[in-house]
Protein backbone atom coordinates (compact mmCIF):
# COMPACT_ATOMS: atom_id res chain seq x y z
CA UNK A 1 0.00 0.00 0.00
CA UNK A 2 1.13 3.63 -0.23
CA UNK A 3 1.80 5.21 3.24
CA UNK A 4 2.65 8.42 4.10
CA UNK A 5 4.20 8.93 7.48
CA UNK A 6 4.09 12.31 8.83
CA UNK A 7 7.18 12.91 11.25
CA UNK A 8 10.61 10.96 11.09
CA UNK A 9 11.49 11.24 14.81
CA UNK A 10 12.01 8.16 16.90
CA UNK A 11 8.62 6.10 16.25
CA UNK A 12 8.09 7.66 12.59
CA UNK A 13 11.32 6.49 11.91
CA UNK A 14 11.14 3.33 12.55
CA UNK A 15 7.79 2.73 11.76
CA UNK A 16 8.33 4.04 7.87
CA UNK A 17 11.45 2.29 7.84
CA UNK A 18 9.82 -1.19 8.71
CA UNK A 19 6.76 -1.00 6.87
CA UNK A 20 8.87 -0.37 3.72
CA UNK A 21 10.79 -3.86 5.34
CA UNK A 22 7.55 -5.58 5.29
CA UNK A 23 6.75 -4.51 1.28
CA UNK A 24 4.22 -1.29 1.26
CA UNK A 25 5.74 1.82 -0.18
CA UNK A 26 6.27 4.18 1.99
CA UNK A 27 7.12 8.12 1.54
CA UNK A 28 7.83 10.14 5.10
CA UNK A 29 8.10 13.87 5.81
CA UNK A 30 8.86 15.96 8.78
CA UNK A 31 9.29 19.59 9.30
CA UNK A 32 12.87 19.45 10.30
CA UNK A 33 14.86 19.45 7.14
CA UNK A 34 17.73 18.28 8.43
CA UNK A 35 16.04 14.86 9.46
CA UNK A 36 14.82 14.20 5.74
CA UNK A 37 17.99 15.15 4.49
CA UNK A 38 20.14 12.17 6.42
CA UNK A 39 16.85 9.86 5.84
CA UNK A 40 17.63 10.78 2.29
CA UNK A 41 21.07 9.71 2.67
CA UNK A 42 20.34 6.66 4.52
CA UNK A 43 21.48 8.14 7.64
CA UNK A 44 19.64 7.83 10.88
CA UNK A 45 19.17 11.34 12.82
CA UNK A 46 19.56 8.61 16.31
CA UNK A 47 21.11 5.49 17.43
CA UNK A 48 18.75 2.65 17.00
CA UNK A 49 20.30 -0.84 16.23
CA UNK A 50 19.36 -2.33 13.18
CA UNK A 51 17.68 0.92 11.95
CA UNK A 52 20.18 2.60 9.59
CA UNK A 53 20.92 -1.03 8.08
CA UNK A 54 17.28 -1.39 6.78
CA UNK A 55 17.40 2.50 5.61
CA UNK A 56 19.67 1.93 3.64
CA UNK A 57 18.51 -1.47 2.21
CA UNK A 58 14.89 0.01 1.39
CA UNK A 59 16.38 3.45 -0.29
CA UNK A 60 18.26 1.23 -1.91
CA UNK A 61 15.11 -1.12 -3.40
CA UNK A 62 13.08 1.55 -3.87
CA UNK A 63 10.50 1.21 -1.70
CA UNK A 64 11.04 4.16 0.70
CA UNK A 65 11.35 7.50 0.15
CA UNK A 66 11.50 10.73 2.09
CA UNK A 67 10.53 14.36 1.33
CA UNK A 68 10.04 17.95 2.66
CA UNK A 69 6.95 18.44 1.02
CA UNK A 70 4.03 17.45 3.32
CA UNK A 71 1.15 18.78 0.82
CA UNK A 72 2.83 16.18 -1.80
CA UNK A 73 3.01 13.34 0.97
CA UNK A 74 -0.57 13.97 1.85
CA UNK A 75 -1.90 13.36 -1.77
CA UNK A 76 -0.38 10.59 -2.67
CA UNK A 77 -1.14 7.85 -0.02
CA UNK A 78 -3.64 6.07 0.96
CA UNK A 79 -2.61 5.92 4.57
CA UNK A 80 -1.79 8.37 6.92
CA UNK A 81 0.53 7.52 9.74
CA UNK A 82 0.14 10.35 12.00
CA UNK A 83 3.81 9.85 14.19
CA UNK A 84 4.51 13.84 15.03
CA UNK A 85 5.22 14.95 18.47
CA UNK A 86 2.94 15.15 21.72
CA UNK A 87 5.21 16.83 24.60
CA UNK A 88 4.17 17.22 27.76
CA UNK A 89 2.66 20.10 29.30
CA UNK A 90 3.45 21.64 33.39
CA UNK A 91 0.35 19.92 34.41
CA UNK A 92 1.08 16.53 32.61
CA UNK A 93 -1.32 16.50 29.83
CA UNK A 94 -0.16 16.09 26.73
CA UNK A 95 0.60 19.02 24.08
CA UNK A 96 -1.95 18.29 20.81
CA UNK A 97 -0.65 21.32 19.03
CA UNK A 98 0.75 18.95 16.69
CA UNK A 99 -1.47 16.87 16.22
CA UNK A 100 -4.05 19.57 15.41
CA UNK A 101 -2.00 21.01 12.84
CA UNK A 102 -1.37 18.05 10.95
CA UNK A 103 -5.03 17.58 11.08
CA UNK A 104 -5.54 20.87 9.40
CA UNK A 105 -3.14 19.78 6.50
CA UNK A 106 -4.57 16.67 6.29
CA UNK A 107 -8.32 18.43 5.62
CA UNK A 108 -6.60 21.23 3.21
CA UNK A 109 -4.81 18.24 0.89
CA UNK A 110 -7.73 15.25 1.00
CA UNK A 111 -7.92 15.03 -2.61
CA UNK A 112 -9.09 11.64 -2.59
CA UNK A 113 -10.39 8.91 0.70
CA UNK A 114 -7.35 8.75 3.38
CA UNK A 115 -7.35 6.38 6.32
CA UNK A 116 -5.68 8.41 8.85
CA UNK A 117 -3.94 6.47 11.85
CA UNK A 118 -2.67 7.92 15.39
CA UNK A 119 0.65 6.55 15.99
CA UNK A 120 1.51 8.95 18.11
CA UNK A 121 0.86 7.69 22.28
CA UNK A 122 -2.34 10.27 22.71
CA UNK A 123 -5.02 10.97 25.09
CA UNK A 124 -7.99 8.85 24.75
CA UNK A 125 -10.46 10.76 22.58
CA UNK A 126 -8.19 12.57 20.74
CA UNK A 127 -9.54 10.62 17.20
CA UNK A 128 -12.47 12.49 18.26
CA UNK A 129 -10.77 15.94 17.63
CA UNK A 130 -8.89 14.89 14.36
CA UNK A 131 -12.12 14.18 12.47
CA UNK A 132 -13.39 17.20 13.86
CA UNK A 133 -10.93 19.28 12.85
CA UNK A 134 -10.43 17.37 9.08
CA UNK A 135 -14.09 18.03 9.02
CA UNK A 136 -13.83 21.71 9.69
CA UNK A 137 -11.20 22.62 7.25
CA UNK A 138 -11.43 20.19 4.50
CA UNK A 139 -12.25 21.89 0.99
CA UNK A 140 -13.76 19.21 -0.75
CA UNK A 141 -16.80 16.45 0.08
CA UNK A 142 -14.19 13.64 0.46
CA UNK A 143 -14.60 10.75 2.85
CA UNK A 144 -11.85 9.93 5.49
CA UNK A 145 -11.66 7.78 8.15
CA UNK A 146 -9.43 8.28 11.53
CA UNK A 147 -7.86 5.52 13.57
CA UNK A 148 -5.87 4.26 15.77
CA UNK A 149 -2.59 2.06 16.09
CA UNK A 150 -0.13 2.82 19.03
CA UNK A 151 2.95 2.39 18.88
CA UNK A 152 4.89 -0.49 21.29
CA UNK A 153 8.34 0.15 20.22
CA UNK A 154 11.02 -0.19 22.86
CA UNK A 155 14.17 1.47 22.43
CA UNK A 156 17.10 -0.38 22.26
CA UNK A 157 14.85 -3.31 20.76
CA UNK A 158 12.56 -1.14 17.86
CA UNK A 159 13.34 -2.78 15.12
CA UNK A 160 12.53 -6.51 16.18
CA UNK A 161 9.87 -5.12 18.17
CA UNK A 162 8.17 -4.00 14.86
CA UNK A 163 8.97 -6.88 12.77
CA UNK A 164 8.53 -9.55 15.21
CA UNK A 165 5.45 -7.64 17.22
CA UNK A 166 3.89 -9.32 20.63
CA UNK A 167 0.57 -7.86 19.81
CA UNK A 168 -0.69 -5.16 17.04
CA UNK A 169 -3.62 -3.10 18.34
CA UNK A 170 -6.37 -1.70 16.18
CA UNK A 171 -8.73 0.71 17.00
CA UNK A 172 -11.56 1.30 14.25
CA UNK A 173 -14.88 2.83 14.00
CA UNK A 174 -15.52 1.67 9.82
CA UNK A 175 -15.44 -2.00 8.43
CA UNK A 176 -13.08 -0.15 5.85
CA UNK A 177 -10.78 1.46 8.01
CA UNK A 178 -10.26 -2.12 9.58
CA UNK A 179 -9.91 -3.87 6.40
CA UNK A 180 -7.33 -1.61 5.53
CA UNK A 181 -5.24 -2.10 8.75
CA UNK A 182 -5.47 -5.63 8.39
CA UNK A 183 -3.99 -5.86 4.87
CA UNK A 184 -1.39 -3.37 5.76
CA UNK A 185 -0.60 -6.46 8.79
CA UNK A 186 -1.63 -9.03 7.02
CA UNK A 187 1.76 -10.46 7.76
CA UNK A 188 1.52 -10.29 11.65
CA UNK A 189 -2.24 -11.64 11.43
CA UNK A 190 -2.55 -13.53 13.93
CA UNK A 191 -1.36 -11.05 16.47
CA UNK A 192 -4.02 -8.23 15.81
CA UNK A 193 -6.68 -7.42 18.11
CA UNK A 194 -9.44 -5.18 17.16
CA UNK A 195 -10.69 -2.81 19.56
CA UNK A 196 -13.01 0.73 19.23
CA UNK A 197 -10.73 3.80 19.01
CA UNK A 198 -11.13 4.19 22.53
CA UNK A 199 -10.01 0.94 23.70
CA UNK A 200 -6.98 1.40 21.39
CA UNK A 201 -5.92 4.65 22.93
CA UNK A 202 -6.46 3.44 26.85
CA UNK A 203 -4.21 0.59 26.14
CA UNK A 204 -1.12 2.56 25.43
CA UNK A 205 -1.40 4.70 28.40
CA UNK A 206 -2.60 1.80 30.74
CA UNK A 207 0.23 -0.58 29.36
CA UNK A 208 3.39 1.93 29.86
CA UNK A 209 1.82 3.25 33.14
CA UNK A 210 1.20 -0.38 34.64
CA UNK A 211 5.17 -1.26 33.30
CA UNK A 212 6.05 1.98 35.50
CA UNK A 213 4.13 0.59 38.25
CA UNK A 214 5.70 -2.35 38.68
CA UNK A 215 9.34 -0.93 38.28
CA UNK A 216 7.80 1.83 41.32
CA UNK A 217 6.77 -0.84 43.50
CA UNK A 218 10.23 -3.29 43.42
CA UNK A 219 12.15 0.41 43.92
CA UNK A 220 9.70 0.70 47.13
CA UNK A 221 10.36 -2.82 48.13
CA UNK A 222 14.21 -1.82 48.10
CA UNK A 223 14.29 0.66 50.18
CA UNK A 224 12.68 -1.72 52.77
CA UNK A 225 15.60 -3.92 51.72
CA UNK A 226 17.98 -1.65 52.30
CA UNK A 227 16.33 -0.93 56.09
CA UNK A 228 16.65 -4.67 56.87
CA UNK A 229 19.05 -7.62 55.90
CA UNK A 230 17.23 -8.55 52.53
CA UNK A 231 18.36 -8.66 49.54
CA UNK A 232 16.10 -7.22 46.88
CA UNK A 233 17.48 -9.40 44.12
CA UNK A 234 16.53 -12.81 45.89
CA UNK A 235 13.02 -10.68 46.20
CA UNK A 236 12.51 -9.80 43.03
CA UNK A 237 13.23 -13.55 41.89
CA UNK A 238 11.44 -14.84 44.36
CA UNK A 239 8.07 -12.44 43.20
CA UNK A 240 9.07 -13.53 39.49
CA UNK A 241 8.52 -16.93 40.11
CA UNK A 242 4.84 -16.34 40.12
CA UNK A 243 3.94 -17.23 36.75
CA UNK A 244 0.75 -14.38 38.02
CA UNK A 245 3.58 -11.60 38.52
CA UNK A 246 6.88 -12.40 35.84
CA UNK A 247 10.02 -11.22 36.68
CA UNK A 248 10.12 -8.44 34.16
CA UNK A 249 10.46 -4.94 35.19
CA UNK A 250 11.61 -5.85 38.42
CA UNK A 251 15.15 -5.00 38.33
CA UNK A 252 15.70 -2.30 41.22
CA UNK A 253 17.88 0.73 40.36
CA UNK A 254 18.28 4.75 40.51
CA UNK A 255 14.58 5.13 38.69
CA UNK A 256 13.15 5.11 34.88
CA UNK A 257 13.41 7.85 32.32
CA UNK A 258 13.26 7.96 28.44
CA UNK A 259 10.27 9.93 26.59
CA UNK A 260 7.65 7.20 27.07
CA UNK A 261 6.91 5.94 31.10
CA UNK A 262 7.20 9.03 32.79
CA UNK A 263 4.74 11.01 29.95
CA UNK A 264 2.62 8.22 29.87
CA UNK A 265 2.09 7.84 33.80
CA UNK A 266 1.67 12.12 33.97
CA UNK A 267 -0.70 11.74 31.02
CA UNK A 268 -2.86 9.09 31.93
CA UNK A 269 -3.32 10.59 35.76
CA UNK A 270 -4.32 14.12 34.19
CA UNK A 271 -6.81 11.88 31.51
CA UNK A 272 -8.18 10.29 34.77
CA UNK A 273 -8.34 13.51 36.86
CA UNK A 274 -10.25 15.34 33.88
CA UNK A 275 -12.59 12.09 33.99
CA UNK A 276 -13.38 12.78 37.75
CA UNK A 277 -11.33 9.23 38.34
CA UNK A 278 -8.73 9.38 41.46
CA UNK A 279 -5.43 8.61 39.92
CA UNK A 280 -3.68 8.81 43.50
CA UNK A 281 -1.80 5.52 42.56
CA UNK A 282 -0.75 6.69 39.06
CA UNK A 283 0.81 10.04 41.02
CA UNK A 284 2.52 8.49 43.53
CA UNK A 285 4.21 6.08 41.62
CA UNK A 286 5.93 8.90 39.95
CA UNK A 287 6.36 10.11 43.29
CA UNK A 288 8.14 7.12 44.19
CA UNK A 289 10.20 7.18 41.02
CA UNK A 290 11.26 10.98 41.43
CA UNK A 291 12.88 10.02 45.05
CA UNK A 292 14.79 7.71 43.74
CA UNK A 293 17.23 10.59 42.76
CA UNK A 294 17.71 12.26 46.22
CA UNK A 295 17.91 8.02 47.37
CA UNK A 296 20.99 7.92 45.19
CA UNK A 297 22.45 10.94 45.75
CA UNK A 298 22.16 10.58 49.64
CA UNK A 299 24.32 7.23 48.41
CA UNK A 300 26.81 9.39 47.16
CA UNK A 301 27.17 11.83 50.20
CA UNK A 302 27.52 8.61 52.55
CA UNK A 303 30.52 7.58 50.55
CA UNK A 304 31.99 11.17 50.03
CA UNK A 305 30.58 13.31 53.08
CA UNK A 306 31.28 16.55 51.29
CA UNK A 307 30.74 16.83 47.42
CA UNK A 308 32.18 19.95 46.77
CA UNK A 309 35.68 19.52 45.13
CA UNK A 310 35.46 15.93 44.96
CA UNK A 311 35.98 14.58 41.35
CA UNK A 312 33.79 12.05 40.43
CA UNK A 313 33.35 9.54 37.49
CA UNK A 314 29.69 8.90 35.94
CA UNK A 315 29.37 6.19 33.67
CA UNK A 316 25.85 5.69 31.74
CA UNK A 317 24.27 9.18 30.43
CA UNK A 318 21.33 7.69 28.12
CA UNK A 319 17.78 6.39 29.88
CA UNK A 320 18.64 2.93 29.61
CA UNK A 321 21.17 0.97 27.07
CA UNK A 322 21.53 0.73 23.80
CA UNK A 323 20.05 4.14 22.68
CA UNK A 324 21.11 7.56 22.97
CA UNK A 325 18.07 9.11 23.85
CA UNK A 326 18.61 10.89 26.99
CA UNK A 327 15.27 12.05 27.84
CA UNK A 328 14.44 12.49 31.04
CA UNK A 329 17.40 10.45 31.98
CA UNK A 330 18.15 10.08 35.50
CA UNK A 331 21.45 10.83 34.47
CA UNK A 332 20.41 14.68 34.27
CA UNK A 333 18.65 14.85 37.54
CA UNK A 334 22.21 13.30 39.31
CA UNK A 335 24.76 15.47 37.28
CA UNK A 336 22.44 18.72 38.08
CA UNK A 337 22.55 17.91 42.18
CA UNK A 338 26.02 17.20 41.80
CA UNK A 339 27.25 20.13 39.84
CA UNK A 340 25.09 22.16 42.82
CA UNK A 341 26.79 20.89 45.34
CA UNK A 342 29.88 21.37 43.85
CA UNK A 343 31.91 18.35 42.48
CA UNK A 344 33.92 18.22 39.38
CA UNK A 345 32.51 15.60 36.54
CA UNK A 346 33.68 13.17 34.20
CA UNK A 347 30.81 11.88 32.31
CA UNK A 348 31.25 8.96 29.67
CA UNK A 349 28.43 6.91 27.35
CA UNK A 350 28.97 4.54 24.26
CA UNK A 351 26.36 6.54 22.28
CA UNK A 352 24.62 9.71 24.14
CA UNK A 353 27.94 12.09 25.05
CA UNK A 354 26.48 14.44 21.99
CA UNK A 355 23.46 14.66 23.44
CA UNK A 356 24.50 15.28 26.79
CA UNK A 357 26.84 18.08 25.61
CA UNK A 358 23.85 20.25 24.94
CA UNK A 359 22.68 20.29 27.84
CA UNK A 360 26.02 20.12 29.38
CA UNK A 361 28.57 21.68 27.39
CA UNK A 362 32.27 21.79 28.76
CA UNK A 363 32.09 25.38 29.01
CA UNK A 364 32.25 25.08 32.95
CA UNK A 365 35.19 23.65 34.71
CA UNK A 366 33.06 21.72 36.33
CA UNK A 367 32.45 19.00 33.25
CA UNK A 368 34.55 17.38 30.95
CA UNK A 369 33.41 14.18 28.76
CA UNK A 370 35.41 10.86 28.71
CA UNK A 371 37.05 8.85 25.67
CA UNK A 372 36.41 5.64 27.24
CA UNK A 373 34.89 4.40 30.97
CA UNK A 374 39.10 3.97 31.95
CA UNK A 375 39.66 7.90 31.23
CA UNK A 376 36.94 8.98 33.32
CA UNK A 377 37.54 7.32 36.46
CA UNK A 378 41.25 8.50 36.52
CA UNK A 379 41.92 10.20 39.91
CA UNK A 380 38.49 10.29 40.36
CA UNK A 381 37.21 9.98 44.10
CA UNK A 382 34.41 7.61 43.07
CA UNK A 383 32.34 6.14 40.52
CA UNK A 384 28.96 6.06 39.78
CA UNK A 385 26.61 3.22 37.45
CA UNK A 386 24.28 5.46 35.85
CA UNK A 387 23.09 3.14 32.85
CA UNK A 388 23.63 -0.73 32.62
CA UNK A 389 25.82 -1.02 29.60
CA UNK A 390 27.62 -4.36 28.93
CA UNK A 391 30.39 -2.17 28.34
CA UNK A 392 30.56 -1.34 32.28
CA UNK A 393 29.88 -4.87 33.25
CA UNK A 394 32.53 -6.16 31.25
CA UNK A 395 35.00 -3.14 32.60
CA UNK A 396 38.62 -4.88 34.01
CA UNK A 397 37.56 -3.48 37.74
CA UNK A 398 41.00 -4.29 39.04
CA UNK A 399 42.35 -1.46 36.13
CA UNK A 400 39.44 0.81 37.34
CA UNK A 401 40.84 0.26 40.92
CA UNK A 402 44.34 1.42 39.59
CA UNK A 403 43.27 4.26 38.29
CA UNK A 404 40.63 6.00 40.99
CA UNK A 405 41.75 8.07 43.93
CA UNK A 406 39.49 6.29 45.95
CA UNK A 407 38.35 2.90 45.20
CA UNK A 408 34.51 3.81 45.60
CA UNK A 409 31.34 2.54 43.37
CA UNK A 410 27.59 3.51 44.13
CA UNK A 411 26.07 1.10 41.41
CA UNK A 412 22.35 2.97 40.54
CA UNK A 413 21.73 -0.48 38.79
CA UNK A 414 23.35 -3.36 40.42
CA UNK A 415 25.62 -4.60 37.89
CA UNK A 416 27.81 -5.79 40.29
CA UNK A 417 27.93 -8.59 42.33
CA UNK A 418 28.54 -6.94 45.88
CA UNK A 419 31.14 -9.46 47.30
CA UNK A 420 33.19 -10.08 44.30
CA UNK A 421 33.48 -6.02 43.74
CA UNK A 422 34.05 -5.75 47.47
CA UNK A 423 37.12 -8.59 47.18
CA UNK A 424 38.66 -6.11 44.57
CA UNK A 425 38.92 -3.53 47.17
CA UNK A 426 36.37 -1.60 46.53
CA UNK A 427 33.73 0.44 48.64
CA UNK A 428 30.88 -0.70 47.28
CA UNK A 429 26.90 0.73 47.28
CA UNK A 430 24.20 -0.46 45.34
CA UNK A 431 20.91 -0.38 45.71
CA UNK A 432 18.42 -2.85 48.02
CA UNK A 433 21.45 -4.71 48.64
CA UNK A 434 23.83 -4.60 51.80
Amino acid sequence: MKIGVIGTGYVGLVTGVCMAEIGHDVIGTDVVAEKIDLASQGTSHMYEPGLEELLKANLKRGNLHFSKDLDKTIQSAEVLFVCVNTPQREDGSADMSYVEGVSRKIAENLNDYKLVVEKSTVPVKTSQWIKRTISLYKRKEIDFDVASNPEFLREGTAVSDFLEPDRIIIGVETERARKILEKIYEKFKDRVLVTNIDTAEIIKHASNSFLALKICYINLMSELCEKTHADIELVARGMGLDPRIGKQFLRAGIGFGGSCFPKDLRALAKIGEDLGVNMNLLKDADKINLKRIEIFVEKIKKALWILKDKKIAVLGLSFKPETDDIRESPSIKVIKRLLEEGSFLRLYDPKAMENMRKIFPEESPQISYAKSPYEAVKDANALLIITEWDEFIDLDLKRINDEMANSIIIDGRNIYIPSKVRDLGFEYYSVGRQ
